[in-house]
């Protein structure tokens, strides 16, 4: 048993030196799967951290009551909560009124609280920039301010009341812009704005005739007791906060972890395509071992030990991978303070991974792998295909066919199952970018009441998006690089006894090309709906689609593609003399 894992290693090492391109090809194609898979499942561990840094920073609150009464009656019912199980200590009650700001020409939403110079035990804001509130100035929360454009010293206009900024702030006790909560006078219908801070002296002059409302900070004795708080239109909890600045980055976990699952589909086809490749090459190796006396399972033990140890390989190298790319990818919001550190993966995400990598390593090579070792010994020394089954309407119609197409369709014929991978792949690629280009047309802005800013939601999701347009080309890239060269070693033989019955090398090589591009017809044709449905099926509310004309351009970009990268190498492959060719077949 020990001299069979030794002869084993031995052979699974000298392959791994020998074919160093193949197998960095194989390395790569799973590595970009189990990479996008550990940035989605990552994303909503690492983006938690932030808030709980800041919530660290300004000392948050466990719970934030705020009343749907106004005035007396709101303090009245806020002055038995200072007092309930559990309550150790509390700040406020703190006015605050749902106005209107403008700012260098636009309106939006502001929750304007009013506030003291001097500090308090829970919800301290941490100023970023600028000074803390004071009489007739205005302090702007800062993601807030970011997407209005305001500065420190800029004039801005709360219900018609002229205000100088003194500041920028984050706290932890609101979720940051654009959920700050704003909402109608004793309505519970909460719409999007911002938060802002003014002296609590000014407030009563900014609200005018409308009555104020108040917000009380709350701390327990045991934070995690706050979840079992029923959350509602007067009540928010720490954890609530939380979820709703988590929000901002759905859009981005959901375009990742649908990204892997198309990533893993193009793995599968990748590896699949030169697994073929390299059984192709080792046909003759496998004749000699059964020559020797190896049996069906000492083979596939050979071949399925090499992709398992690149399989386990990919799958670390897309875990650290993910690891440090996640905190490139989630930028914290500017209405919070910390950043996102690099911690080692969760093992639930090592386990996904590492089974996802080697899922597609198995379920790419098993097939291959199990008919290499059921192949006769001398099958196997004699390297030769199996030949096509003969069909009459197939002789009736390859005798109507032009020479290169003629020979594109038999290579086909020869191995339909790498023209399936073909079709898999080009199905795949052209499925994700129907589906880019979707979410690109999609025109999404937060409506603040009065002005129309950009969604930072779909601005962290069409980062990710950007991420997985470029894996995907690059994969699909390495498909179509990879199933050519398969193509041109395995037709290397019958191309030349083609040439020697007349066929120009012109010929020989748009046939080849061909081959390729045939079967990436249909997966083009079956992708176009299919990223249209990926979309609509993921999606939530109305589906902007783009015109036609962009779809019939991408699909026609990826047949060109195609196209321009099997015909060059085609080409080459056919320049070799047909005597060189057959001289080196096995006889």
């Amino acid at each position: 048993m020990a001299g069979r894992l030794l002869f084993i290693c031995q052979l699974l090492v000298r392959d791994l030196r020998r074919r160093r391109t193949e197998t960095v090809l194989l390395l790569v194609a799973i590595t970009a799967a189990t990479a996008t898979l550990t940035l989605g499942l990552t994303l909503n561990e690492i983006a938690d951290r932030p808030y709980q840094q800041t919530r660290t920073a300004t000392a948050g609150p466990d719970v934030i009551v705020t009343p749907r009464t106004t005035g007396q009656a709101a303090l009245d019912e806020l002055a038995a909560r200072t007092t309930a199980a559990g309550v150790t200590d509390h700040s406020g009650p703190f006015p605050i009124a749902y106005l209107t700001m403008t700012a260098h020409g636009r309106s939006a939403h502001a929750v304007v609280e009013g506030r003291d110079d001097a500090p308090v035990s829970i919800d301290r804001p941490a100023v970023t920039d600028g000074t803390w509130v004071r009489p007739g100035g205005v302090v702007v929360e800062r993601a807030f301010a970011d997407a209005l454009g305001i500065r420190t010293g800029d004039t801005v206009s709360i219900d018609g009341h002229p205000l100088r900024v003194t500041g920028t702030a984050v706290t932890a006790a609101r979720a940051t812009y654009p959920y700050a909560g704003w909402h109608y006078s004793g309505s519970v219908l909460v719409e999007r704005g911002g938060l802002v801070w003014v002296d609590r002296s000014d407030i009563a002059t900014l609200a005018g005739s409308q009555s104020l409302s108040y917000t009380l900070n709350l701390k327990l004795a045991d934070p995690a007791a706050s979840a079992t708080y029923p959350v509602g239109d007067q009540l928010t909890t720490w954890q609530a906060i939380d979820r709703l600045n988590g929000r901002l980055y759905s859009d981005a976990q959901m375009t990742l972890l649908v990204g892997s699952w198309l990533l893993s589909g193009l793995a599968l086809a990748g590896v699949a395509g030169i697994v073929a490749g390299r059984i192709i090459g080792q046909r003759r190796r496998v004749g000699l071992l059964k020559a020797v006396g190896a049996g069906p399972a000492m083979i596939a033990a050979i071949h399925l030990a090499e992709y398992l140890v690149i399989g386990l390989a990919a799958a670390a190298t897309g875990l650290v991978t993910g690891w440090f790319a996640a905190p490139v990818l989630i930028r914290p919001s500017a209405g919070l303070i910390g950043s996102v550190n690099a911690q080692p993966p969760a093992l639930r995400t090592v386990i996904a991974a590492t089974a996802l990598a080697l899922t597609i390593a198995v379920a790419a090579t098993l097939v291959p792998v199990v008919r290499a070792a059921a192949t006769s010994t001398i099958h196997a020394l004699a390297d030769a295909a199996t030949p096509p089954r003969r069909r009459r309407w197939r002789i009736w119609l390859s005798r109507r066919l032009p020479t290169a197409l003629l020979i594109g369709v038999r290579i086909n014929a020869r191995r339909p199952r790498r023209a399936r991978l073909v079709t898999v792949n080009t199905l795949i690629t052209t499925t994700a970018l129907v589906a880019v280009l979707i979410v690109n047309t999609q025109a999404v802005h937060f409506d603040l009441g009065y002005t129309a800013l950009a969604n930072p939601r779909v601005e962290r999701g069409e980062q990710a998006t950007l991420v997985l347009t470029v894996v995907v080309c690059v994969l699909a890239l390495v498909n179509a690089v990879v199933s050519t060269w398969t193509a041109v070693l395995d037709a290397r033989q019958p191309l030349a006894v083609a040439r020697t019955l007349g066929a120009t090398p012109g010929q020989a090589g748009v046939g080849l090309a061909l081959a390729q591009l045939l079967p990436a017809v249909p997966g083009v044709a079956v992708g176009i709906p299919a990223g249209i449905g990926l979309v609509a099926f993921v999606s939530i509310g109305e589906v902007q689609y783009p015109p036609g004309s962009w779809l019939l351009a991408t699909a026609l970009g990826v047949l060109l593609a195609v196209a321009a990268l099997t015909a060059v190498p085609a080409m080459v492959a056919t320049r070799r003399p047909v005597v060189d060719t057959l001289r080196s077949a096995p006889t």
